[in-house]
C-alpha cells in the first residue's frame, strides 16, 4: 500500500511540474504586460509562502525550523525564485512565452554537467542521447532569424541562460541540504524568503508598482493561479521530487513545459508557432524518454564488460 501510494503521489507530483508549470509561462506574459516582473514575483511568492504558513497551522503542522534549515531555504529561494524565477519573468518581457519555456528545456543538460563536475556521477550513455536530442531542439529553435531578431531577444535569452544555471545549481543543493522535513514547509520558507528578497530587488530598481485595484481582470486572475497552482501546488511537487528522485529526472520537466508552453501561447496569446518550433518540440519530447528509461540502448550495450 506504501508503495502504491508514493507511486501515486510522484505521478501526481510529475503532472505538477510538468502541465501546472507549463502554464505559468503564460501566466506570467498576461502579468507582466502590466505589472513590473520583481513586483509581480514578489507579491506571487510573498503571497503564496503567507498561505502556506496559514494552511500550515490550521492543519497543525509545525512550523519551526532550525537556523541551518532557515539559512538553506533562504539560499534555495535565491536560487530558485528571486533569480531562477524573477529573471525569467523579467525576460518575458523580450521574448515570447514558448520561446523561454522551450530555451529553459536545455537545463538537464546543465544539470547533468553540474553533476558531473560537482558529484563526479557518470552521464549514462540514455542520458547522453536525451541531452543531445535537447540540444538539437534548442538549434532548431535558436536557429530561426524570426524569433532572435526581435528586438531584445538577445539579452533575454542570455538573462534565462543564467537562470538555468541558477536553478540547476540549486537542484543540487536541495538534493543534499539539510532542510524542513516536511515538504509543504520548506515551500513555505522559500517562497516567503525568496518573495522578500524579490520585493527589495524591485525596490533597487525602483519599479513602479500597480496597485490591485488597477489591474486588469487577466491580470487579477492570472495572479490567483500563479499563486494557488503555480507556487504551492507545483513547488512542492517540485520540492518532493527533488528528495524522491534524481535531480536530472525532476529537471525533465523542462522538455516537458515548452509544449504546454508554446500550444497556450498560441491559443491565448496568439504567439507564432513555426513548423521548425513543431519539430524542435517533437525532438525535445523524444528526449524526455531517453533520459527517464531505464532500458539501454542496444548499441550501448555491446560496450558492457
Amino acid at each position: 500500500m506504501s508503495t502504491s501510494r508514493n507511486t501515486t503521489l510522484i505521478i501526481l507530483a510529475f503532472f505538477a511540474i510538468y502541465v501546472i508549470w507549463g502554464s505559468t509561462y503564460l501566466l506570467n506574459k498576461i502579468a507582466v504586460a502590466q505589472l513590473p516582473p520583481f513586483m509581480l514575483a514578489s507579491v506571487r511568492f510573498i503571497s503564496a509562502g503567507i498561505l502556506i504558513f496559514i494552511i500550515s497551522k490550521i492543519m497543525g503542522i509545525s512550523l519551526k525550523i532550525s537556523s541551518r534549515q532557515l539559512m538553506n531555504t533562504i539560499f534555495a529561494g535565491f536560487l530558485f525564485l528571486t533569480f531562477g524565477n524573477g529573471v525569467v519573468v523579467w525576460a518575458l518581457k523580450y521574448v515570447d512565452s514558448g520561446f523561454a519555456a522551450l530555451e529553459i528545456s536545455a537545463q538537464p543538460l546543465i544539470v547533468l554537467i553540474l553533476m558531473r563536475i560537482l558529484q563526479g556521477k557518470k552521464i549514462q550513455p540514455m542520458s547522453v542521447v536525451g541531452v543531445i536530442l535537447g540540444v538539437v531542439g534548442i538549434y532548431l529553435l535558436v536557429s530561426q532569424n524570426e524569433i532572435i531578431s526581435q528586438e531584445g531577444s538577445v539579452l533575454g535569452m542570455l538573462m534565462i541562460l543564467c537562470c538555468m544555471l541558477s536553478w540547476a545549481y540549486g537542484s543540487l543543493f536541495v538534493g543534499k541540504a539539510d532542510l524542513p522535513k516536511n515538504y509543504f514547509v520548506n515551500t513555505g520558507y522559500q517562497m516567503f524568503t525568496g518573495g522578500i528578497m524579490l520585493l527589495l530587488a524591485s525596490l533597487i530598481f525602483q519599479e513602479q508598482w500597480v496597485m490591485p485595484a488597477q489591474w486588469e481582470s487577466s491580470v487579477t486572475v492570472s495572479m490567483v493561479l500563479l499563486i494557488l497552482l503555480g507556487s504551492i501546488v507545483a513547488f512542492t511537487s517540485f520540492n518532493y521530487l527533488l528528495k524522491t528522485v534524481s535531480p536530472e529526472k525532476v529537471a525533465t520537466s523542462t522538455y516537458v513545459n515548452p509544449i504546454v508552453a508554446l500550444v497556450l501561447g498560441w491559443y491565448f496569446l496568439n504567439e507564432h508557432i513555426t513548423a521548425q518550433s513543431i519539430v524542435a518540440a517533437v525532438v525535445l519530447l523524444t528526449g524526455v524518454y531517453f533520459i527517464n528509461t531505464k532500458k539501454t540502448l542496444e548499441i550501448f550495450s555491446r560496450f558492457k564488460r
